[in-house]
This record gives structure tokens, sequence and C-alpha cells, in this order.
């Protein structure tokens, strides 16, 4: 099940995100962050 959340990020990241959401291979933001999210998670677990 997803929840929708609200998070503050500067300006410059979200064109970075935007842009890469439309030209990527990602369906939208939401799509996109959770990806790097997920990444981020699986590196961390990797570590431990």
């Amino acid at each position: 099940m997803k929840k929708k959340i609200s998070i503050s990020i500067e300006e410059e990241k979200i064109d970075q995100i935007e842009k890469y959401a439309k030209f990527g291979s990602f369906r939208n933001r939401s799509h996109l962050i959770e990806f790097a999210i997920e990444k981020l998670m699986e590196k961390y677990q990797n570590e431990s």
C-alpha cells in the first residue's frame, strides 16, 4: 500500500528530478524518488 507524504527539497534538485523523470525511464517524479530510496536502502543493508 502506498501512502502520500510531503517533503521539502531544494529547487535545483526538483528541476533535476523533473528532467530525469521526463526523459529517463521513470513514469513520474514519485517513481524516480521511490527508486532512489530503494537503492539507498539496499546500499545501507549491504554495508551492515
